[in-house]
């Protein structure tokens, strides 16, 4: 198979991350016989250096012509003094509306070889598996009217959260399907206590369920969501919920599994998906070596699962990860304090390394 992807390195560790990512995509595509046709294009601060415009149109146009886009990561302290339309993450903003992905899916998944280094008591993180489904394309993130008005000492900002019950039903779908193939149980995560969005997003939510009767349905209060990632992680499976929330508890996921450098995304409903790590761009350790690869990389797995719809390649790729943890090796961020850790380059030489190995065993042992 032909590979067709547009590369978006970005800003801060993403160009680190998505070199070494990209090495483990080479690996994986020579091993199992397909071809990769790679074009790389700039997207927020990078963007805005080379053409003053955080989402180029040659950026939009290879995305749109790919079938799948590989970002790492967007913004940069620089450009805080920017207007709002300028800032790199109104080019992430505007890509994923030209791409259509409304849903936003980020497992967080505790490894075994992990449970140690979570803040949480191992009995407690063990086992934890979990894929938040955030909506993508509405919320406080893109609903009108937004404004900061007024002089110093007397302004006034306004964002609106805005939802239509089309994009409730969809991401709502997109759930409840999802679960399906896991283990059958959705959260469905609002504040109907308060806000009128969550008041319509908890009825809408609750006559979609209508139509997966095997799947069952809990509501929870975002702040008792908050708590219970926390307290007893290992009880979720799917949790559904709107743009804001979604952004927020996927962090408090990656805190509870190590490290948010351990998570991936894949942004999907459009035509072309989206995928990148959750971590952000990290400018405080940029340039340094140390930014944890291993999200980037499952991104790729998840890119090859959901886009090209390459089970065993996904899955030599997740195993290939797993491997490298259970054998001991570390980037910082998982390292504990008087243990060696790895580069971001030695890291995606091991994981590489563990591509190879795994590629020469039995399809079945491959996926696990």
């Amino acid at each position: 198979m032909l590979l067709n992807l547009t590369i978006l390195p970005g800003d801060g560790i993403g160009p680190e991350v998505i070199r070494e990512a990209l090495r483990v995509l080479e690996s994986v595509a020579e091993r199992f016989g397909h071809q990769l046709s790679l074009t790389q294009q700039n997207i927020g601060g990078a963007a805005l250096r080379a053409e003053n415009d955080p989402l180029p149109k040659d950026t939009i146009e290879s995305s749109l012509a790919s079938r799948a886009v590989l970002l790492g990561a967007v913004g940069s302290p620089e450009f805080d003094r920017y207007p709002a339309h300028l800032r790199p993450e109104r080019g992430l903003l505007r890509l994923r509306k030209e791409l259509g992905v409304f849903a936003n899916l980020r497992p967080a998944v505790c490894f075994p070889a992990l449970v140690e280094g979570s803040p949480l008591r191992a009995e407690v993180v063990r086992g934890t598996d979990l894929v938040i489904v955030r909506e993508l394309l509405g919320g406080l993130y893109f609903g009108q009217p937004r404004s900061l008005q007024g002089s110093t000492g007397n302004r006034t900002a306004i964002d609106t959260m805005q939802y239509q019950e089309p994009e409730i039903e969809r991401i709502a779908r997109m759930a409840f399907g999802l679960a399906r193939g896991r283990r059958r149980k959705v959260t469905s995560v609002d504040k109907a206590n308060v806000l009128d969005c969550s008041r319509l997003w908890r009825e809408v939510v609750t006559g979609v369920a209508k139509e997966y009767r095997e799947v069952q349905l809990a509501h929870m209060y975002v702040d008792a969501a908050a708590m219970a990632l926390v307290s007893h992680p290992t009880e979720f499976d799917v949790l559904l919920t709107e743009n804001m929330f979604g952004d927020i508890l996927s962090d408090q996921a990656g805190s509870v599994v190590g490290s948010i450098g351990l998570l991936p995304s894949a942004s999907l409903g459009g035509s072309v998906g989206l995928y990148e790590p959750v971590h952000g761009s990290a400018p405080d350790i940029a340039g340094r070596g140390i930014a944890n690869p291993l999200g980037a990389m499952l991104s790729v797995a998840m890119m090859l699962r959901y886009s090209f719809h390459l089970d065993a390649e996904a899955s030599c790729t997740e195993r290939a990860v797993e491997a490298v943890l259970s054998a001991g090796h570390r980037t910082r961020d998982l390292a504990k304090p008087g243990e060696n850790s790895l580069t971001t380059e030695e890291m995606g030489t091991k994981v590489v390394e563990a591509v190879h190995e795994l590629s020469a065993m039995p399809e079945r042992v491959i996926a696990g």
